[in-house]
């Protein structure tokens, strides 16, 4: 990966960094006299994205055009150095390393790292299974020893050309990428997104910071080239420059990401003992719903009793609202039919046919002290924000909570009067099914909002931008006024 000295939204400055950086090298060579020059290019020059590539060799063709700028300015430094040798007296030679990556690089773990942070990096673009050649950073200083030894040695006649760089180790570009992600203690991916779609995003994104006029990113290459890089099969031949140079490995890839993630302990989630800690602990839904009986019965975690207890639902709901009946004369029948039951119960010998009949302990009819204090306390708390949400909207100040109230009594009063049935069937079906699939699959849904949040985000910039010069100000100056006021307090 480049250095994020590079602007990619400013070509004047890529273009005399990238392609006016090789001119100035090769004249600074020939007016010092200098015999020999091995330049470091990249594997980019070959690949535009259109196409896999497969142990493609040197002699695989340039693409005719390229999509990302600087992968273009590469491709034409590495042709000014090319067409250098035997020049003045200067021979060159070209290494083109596929995706870099080491110690102290500001790019790919960089990125993954802020991805993984947002919840972003548990995508997976494409089918997954695509193979990339990825080269420790140490392989390829090795390798610029080989090609300067080599040329020294004038066994072989290696000016002119160019050669491939690998790791000799290919390997599928989402495992590399889950290796290093659970090295730094994020999730590996595991949530397969169409390219089609990636591309629809990243070109949606691009568009509202356009728009805005600011940068998207701080990386080098283009979101478009990432996606590409990260969909298609990338994998060279190194034979050359194993049989020409006398190239050979230094450091495997297993180690050299064991060293890459050590490196980078600092863009961790966690320390290496928590990655090997409890994996026990409870689901987020487990401890909205208050880790108790309510938790067991709405997770399942019994299914026979969470069956019964739906069942006695569907039953009650059936009585209450499609027996043509009111809710009062409904009520009353059903304390009669409960009273009945459990007199006739009460009245049963104590042993009918050898099946013996268990009492119903009075325990069962009794609440604890404890259990209404609790119910006392979260009906005060309830009520307290409440008023103290209504005060708030009295004051005339806070316009984010009277829109959401507004919403909030909108839709509700939508809903009921809708249907109350329909209301009440909807969140007992809810209430059996959402949250024992959020537990199942919690981190799919979490990335899916992590996505979807970022898209609200990213829309608010561009609508705001749209709005009228007075609206905006008096939007600043009410956010302006609460940051005042949560500082002084």
């Amino acid at each position: 990966m480049e250095p994020t000295d590079l602007d990619t939204h400013d070509f004047s400055n890529c273009y005399v960094i990238i392609v006016q950086g090789a001119k100035n090298v090769i004249n600074a060579c020939q007016e010092s006299k200098v015999k020999r020059l091995v330049y470091n290019s990249s594997a980019d020059v070959v690949f535009d994205g259109s196409q896999d590539i497969l142990n493609g060799d040197e002699s695989f063709a340039y693409p005719g055009k390229f999509k990302d700028m600087t992968v273009d300015l590469k491709f034409q430094a590495e042709g000014l150095i090319r067409l250098a040798n035997n020049i003045g007296g200067l021979q060159t030679c070209v290494l083109r390393p596929s995706n870099v990556f080491g110690p102290g690089e500001t790019q790919f773990v960089p990125l993954l790292a802020n991805l993984a942070k947002f919840g972003l990096a548990k995508f997976i673009t494409g089918s997954g299974g695509n193979m990339s050649d990825f080269t420790y950073v140490e392989n390829v200083a090795h390798a610029h020893i080989c090609a300067a030894e080599t040329m020294d040695s004038w066994v072989v006649s290696v000016a002119g050309k160019a050669f491939f760089i690998t790791n000799l180790e290919p390997i599928m570009f989402w495992e590399f990428i889950s290796l290093i992600l659970e090295g730094l203690g994020y999730q590996r991916p595991f949530i397969k997104v169409p390219t089609w779609m990636v591309s629809y995003v990243v070109i949606l994104s691009q568009y509202i910071h356009d728009k805005l006029g600011y940068r998207m990113y701080k990386y080098s290459v283009s979101p478009h080239y990432i996606v590409q890089l990260a969909s298609r099969n990338r994998t060279f031949d190194c034979s050359a420059a194993q049989k020409h140079l006398g190239y050979s490995l230094v450091v495997s890839l297993e180690d050299g990401i064991k060293s890459t993630v050590a490196s980078f302990s600092h863009l961790s989630k966690y320390s290496s003992f928590m990655r090997f800690g409890n994996f026990d602990e409870q689901s987020k839904a487990e401890k909205l719903l208050g880790s108790g009986i309510v938790a067991d019965v709405l997770l399942w975690r019994d299914e026979r009793r969470t069956f019964m207890c739906f069942l006695i639902l569907a039953l009650a709901f059936y009585w209450f609202f499609f027996c043509g009946k009111t809710f009062t004369s409904s009520a009353a029948q059903l304390l009669l039919l409960v009273t009945a039951i459990l007199y006739g119960y009460g009245i049963l010998a104590s042993d009918i046919c050898g099946f013996a009949v268990q009492n119903i302990p009075s325990s069962c009819f009794e609440i604890q002290n404890s259990d209404v204090k609790n119910s006392i306390r979260s009906i005060s708390y309830m009520w307290n924000r409440v008023v103290c949400s209504i005060r708030l909207l009295a004051k005339g100040e806070d316009w984010s909570r009277f829109f959401k109230v507004m919403a909030f009594l909108y839709l509700f009063k939508w809903i009921v009067s809708y249907s109350l049935a329909v209301l009440v069937g909807i969140v007992l079906v809810f209430a059996f099914t959402a949250f024992f699939i959020y537990e199942q699959y919690e981190s799919v849904i979490e990335g899916l909002w992590a996505v979807l949040l970022f898209g609200i985000m990213e829309s608010k910039g561009l609508i705001i931008s749209t709005l009228p010069d007075y609206v905006t100000a008096f939007l600043r100056n009410n956010n302006g006024s609460h940051q005042e006021k949560a500082h002084f307090s």
